[in-house]
């Protein structure tokens, strides 16, 4: 993200409609993690439960199945072009969900109600102070509640995002400082003990933080160089490393997409470019 550059302005600028255009590839990559976070959430018929980062609403429409018509579910975010796909998707459900309402909105600030149950798939890394977004979230988790999230753990632990990576840094007249400690980022929670501590001064107890590791597939098609193609544009546009080459030349641009590709091609096989994804399953109540 550019120097100066809110995570407000972030996502609903360019990158937010780029995502919001893709959201059934990005849905479709996730799956075994959202399987795995609902696993572990539990969620029972009739609770009330908030969706936080809930992008463009495939956990939040989740979370709307499994509570079901006597339950409840808020999606929040601060991406306007992600909501407006979560709200046309919610749209189209068939009856037998929750009643489902999406706001834009900062939970590190927003009072959004009292819930149940707390989900956010990859949404909590980005808050501008991480203690005080807590604590507020712990202020919405009602008696008994518990909160359940999946965040990032390190980069090197993560080849889907680090194969392209490794591909693009040589091209690169320079190689991008690493982030400064505890800011916004897809990688702030990499390691586990700071953050059970900052739960736990959040004032949440009982604070689980479990490895979870599954292979995702981060482009498809009929062939294997089909899911390259697919693979290598996740990578560029999407992935974590997207900002790399999102304001180059021509030129850098054209040789990075043949240096991803190259390196994604060997993770080919099937008609599919599979990837270990790691992560942190974390529960708190």
């Amino acid at each position: 993200m550019a120097g100066g550059v809110t995570q407000a302005e972030y996502w609903n600028g360019e990158v937010g409609t780029r995502w919001a255009r893709n959201q059934a590839v990005l849905d479709a990559m996730f799956v075994p993690l959202t399987e795995a976070l609902f696993a572990r959430a539990r969620l029972a018929a009739g609770e009330t439960v908030l969706d936080i980062g809930c992008g463009a609403g495939a956990t939040t429409l989740e979370a709307a199945r499994r509570v079901g018509p006597g339950g409840g579910v808020t999606g929040a975010d601060i991406s306007a072009p992600l909501l407006a796909v979560g709200r046309d998707r919610a749209g189209a459900e068939p009856p037998g969900a929750a009643p489902i309402r999406f706001v834009e909105a900062d939970v590190e600030t927003a009072d959004l109600g009292r819930y149940d149950r707390i989900v956010s798939r990859f949404g909590v890394m980005f808050f501008a102070d991480s203690a005080r977004a807590f604590a507020n979230v712990r202020r919405m988790l009602g008696p008994g509640g518990r909160m359940t999230f999946l965040c990032w753990r390190a980069l090197s632990e993560n080849p889907w995002v680090g194969v392209p990576r490794d591909a693009v840094l040589p091209l690169l007249p320079e190689v991008p400082p690493p982030p400064q400690p505890d800011t916004p980022g897809p990688f702030r929670f990499a390691e586990a003990d700071p953050l059970v501590a900052l739960l736990r001064g959040a004032g949440f107890d009982a604070v689980t933080c479990d490895a979870l590791d599954r292979d995702i597939v981060v482009g498809e098609g009929e062939t294997d160089a089909a899911a390259t193609a697919a693979a290598t544009h996740v990578s560029l546009n999407l992935g974590p490393s997207s900002h790399l080459v999102r304001e180059a030349a021509p030129d850098l641009r054209a040789r990075a997409e043949a240096a991803v590709a190259e390196a994604l091609a060997r993770h080919a096989a099937g008609g599919a470019v599979r990837l270990r994804a790691a992560c942190w399953l974390v529960q708190a109540g």
